[in-house]
């Protein structure tokens, strides 16, 4: 099952670099930002369930989705190159194991346990 889940992220993030492709989209700024979504982790400073809240704001799909939606609705390239943005980052760290995060800590998400503490 993990491969065919992380074979369906893949897909997604694939989709996503075609979309960034067909809406000629800068990939100099999309390479530059892709990571900018783990900035979510600093909530983990103030708190594990901080942390969580602001880490899954940014690692959401249907949000990236509600961006990108939006963008299209009102011709902002800006929201749709976010909404491709955290799409894309987000099928690509989930195709690496990493998924939304629990309150009780960092290495507690929807796809198991990650990290150190992780039980194969």
């Amino acid at each position: 099952m993990k491969i065919i889940l992380k074979s369906e992220e893949a897909v997604q993030l694939i989709v996503s670099l075609m979309a960034v492709h067909a809406l000629h989209l800068s990939w100099m700024w999309f390479w530059i930002m892709f990571l900018a979504p783990d900035l979510g982790m600093l909530g983990y400073l103030a708190g594990s369930r901080v942390g969580a809240i602001t880490y899954n704001l940014l690692h959401h799909k249907g949000i990236a989705l509600l961006i990108f939606i939006i963008g299209y609705s009102m011709t902002s390239m800006q929201f749709e190159f976010a909404g491709i943005l955290l799409f894309a980052h987000s099928s690509f760290d989930r195709m690496l194991g990493y998924g939304l995060k629990f309150p009780d800590g960092f290495h507690h998400t929807h796809l198991g346990m990650i990290g150190k503490t992780k039980k194969e």
